[in-house]
């Protein structure tokens, strides 16, 4: 079992920056992929980036590449999420999940752990 807690989110201006962070409970956190997803008002939860369970390995959507850097922690059993450049087209609850046995999917259901969320709001 893993718990995700995610803090960080909050009110920016455009072309502001913000780092969101998750924090994992459970001893096997070094093993999963981690992701970040957000999910806007009336739209689906889409992917946002993952990093491998080494951190070798990273992905991005496309609509944040360059702009948005994952990172993660396995001492701290956290994961980070770096946003910079930011736009209200970003706005957004982020969620932070956890995939036992991926190598780095950006589909929803191969994620088995999610946290509660954070809003980041882009003004603009």
């Amino acid at each position: 079992q893993v718990q995700l807690v995610e803090s960080g989110g909050g009110l920016v201006q455009a072309g502001g920056s913000l780092r969101l962070s998750c924090a994992a409970s459970g001893r096997t956190f070094g093993r999963y992929t981690m992701g970040w997803f957000r999910q806007a008002p009336g739209k689906e939860r889409e992917f946002v980036a993952c990093i491998t369970w080494h951190g070798i390995s990273t992905y991005y959507a496309d609509s944040v590449k360059g702009r948005f850097t994952i990172s993660r922690d396995n001492v701290k059993n956290t994961v980070y999420l770096q946003m910079n450049s930011l736009k209200p087209e970003d706005t957004a609850v982020y969620y932070c999940a956890a995939d036992p046995f991926g190598a780095g999917s950006r589909v929803v259901s191969e994620y088995d752990y999610w946290g509660q969320g954070t809003q980041v709001t882009v003004s603009s």
